[in-house]
Formats: structure tokens, sequence, C-alpha cells
């Protein structure tokens, strides 16, 4: 529909990151505006709107788009949060007060906003999109300073620092590099690390390539790959938060990938804590390791016959 791409268009010109120009980013800056597929952006309103009753009516009336109430919070989190950042929207403009969650919470556009979205199609819509931007600063530039601010950054043995985005898995890593490497595999040089952001973080192509290890975009290498040279052992290390824990499965791809590798393979799955290695546990698989964030001297061995090495 011609509305909703025109929309998209506006969010777009505002500066605001791809996830918030999407099908329902638009939908919400056309419901907020109350615009119908025939109707003019001259005629744009502030109107405020709670989100189910609201906004998420007029989508489902207006533009038959069926959204299941359980989506709610998809609106809130994904769109509408931002849309107050980058002070399109206002929220619970008419009662300040409103508890946090209470349900008669709502949004409504801005009156800078409302008189910007008002020329959309205009000879005057230029002059007043760049007013509006040199009076608030485009959020997809305040994504960016928030995104520095929140790194993770990584010390490696070498001196060198690199940094991780923010999140639970990469927090795993880190303390992989920082306190499982330097407790289990002391000297140990970190071969590849990826990031939940950028797959290929830190790549040690040489050697690598030394050791056999293929790395393309096939490639299906653990989170983070660490080798002590002196023993020969590589440590084939998974970070696990919600998901991917070494299985058998695992294994047996891993052990494809690395079948012209002659170093010893080790294989680690690194938790956060006791609570999320338990949700794993039956899936975990024999003559593998362990080792917790919150317990970082210890490692839990999966068999009972020996203690770290390399498998048979």
């Amino acid at each position: 529909m011609t509305k909703i791409r025109e929309s998209q268009e506006i969010l777009s010109a505002l500066g605001l990151p791809p996830a918030q120009c999407n099908e329902l980013s638009g939908l919400t800056l056309l419901a907020l505006a109350q615009i119908k597929e025939d109707d003019s952006w001259e005629y744009a309103t502030g109107r405020s709107l709670t989100v189910t009753k609201g906004i998420m009516s007029f989508v489902n009336e207006h533009y038959s788009k069926s959204y299941a109430p359980n989506t709610r919070e998809t609106f809130r989190r994904q769109v509408l949060h931002q849309f107050v950042q980058a002070r399109i929207a206002n929220y619970n403009p008419d009662i300040p007060d409103l508890p946090v969650n209470s349900p008669r919470a709502h949004y409504a556009l801005t009156p800078q906003f409302l008189k910007v979205v008002q020329t959309y199609g205009t000879l005057k819509w230029e002059n007043e999109l760049s007013i509006f931007l040199d009076s608030y600063v485009k959020l997809s530039e305040i994504y960016i300073k928030e995104r520095k601010m929140n790194q993770i950054p990584v010390r490696l043995q070498s001196g060198e620092t690199i940094n991780l985005s923010s999140g639970r898995h990469n927090e795993v890593q880190a303390a992989i590099i920082e306190k499982f490497a330097t407790r289990f595999a002391p000297g140990g040089l970190l071969l590849y690390l990826g990031d939940t952001a950028k797959k290929n973080l830190y790549l040690d192509q040489e050697t690598l390539n030394s050791l056999n290890i293929p790395i393309d975009q096939h490639s299906k290498l653990p989170d983070v790959v660490i080798y002590d040279k002196n023993r020969n052992w590589l440590f084939l290390i998974e970070a696990v938060t919600s998901h991917g824990p070494v299985s058998p499965k695992r294994i047996v791809e891993i052990d494809d990938l690395l079948k012209h590798c002659s170093a010893g393979k080790i294989y680690v799955t690194a938790f956060p804590d006791m609570a999320e290695f338990k949700k794993h546990s039956n899936n975990i698989a024999w003559e593998t390791e362990v080792w917790l964030m919150d317990i970082p001297d210890h490692l839990i061995h999966f068999n009972g016959d020996r203690f770290l090495g390399p498998r048979k």
C-alpha cells in the first residue's frame, strides 16, 4: 500500500535504524497520525492512542493487518520506545503520572514531529525535516553511541583489546578468554572469536591455515578457539546462554570440519552459571568439559576415567 511505503520513507528520512523503518513501524506511524490509505498527510493528528485498542485496532481496521493481542509488547518494545527516544511520539502525554504498565498507557505524536509529518509530499517537507533534525539527534546516531558505551572490552594475552557487543552471550565469551584460558590454557593463542553482532570478530588466519583448519562462509567453528602450542591442544569452546552446547551432533560436525587438523581436540561448553548448565546437561556429549563463568577455577568432566585432555 502506498501509505505504508510513505510512512517508512518518513521514518528513514529521520535517520532511524532499519529495524525501526519496517512495515510494523510504518503502520504504527500511520495509526498515531490517524492516516488512512486515501488521506493526505496534511490531515495527520496528534490524538493519543493506547496500543491494543488504539494503534493495533486502527491497523487492523484500515490496513487489514491483524496482529495477535500478545504482540502488544512487540509494538511497544520494538517501535514505540524508539519513537519516544527519537521525539516522534510522547508517552502518556494526557496523564504523565500514570503508573508504569498501566492499561491506560498511551502515545501521541509530538507537536514538533506532527508539524513535520503534515508537510510530507509538499514543498515545505525538506525545510521542516531539516529544522526537526537540527533540534533532535538522529536515533541511529544515538544507538551508535550507546552501542560503543555498552561494548564489552576483552584484553588478549598479546595486550591487544577488542570490543564485543553487549549481551549475556558475549559476557560468557569474554570470561572464556580472561578467566578460562588463563587457568586451563595458559599461554594459549586465541585463533577465533565470534560475536553476536559480527561473526568473525577475531581471526588468526595464518595459524588456522597452519593447523589445517578451514575458515570460510560455510565453516561452523565454535564460539571460541584457543590453541596451546606447547601441548598441541586445540580448545573448542561453545558459549551457551540459551542454546548450543557441545552435543554429540555438534562433535560430529566439528570433527568433520577439523578432519585434517592433527592437534588434540578438547571440547568445552561454557555456561554463565549452574542454572543454565542444568537446562542443557542432558544434551552434553561425553568426553567433553563444562566450565561455569561464576565458578571459574573448576571444570566438570563428562567422563569418569580421565581429566582434561584430548578426546581419543
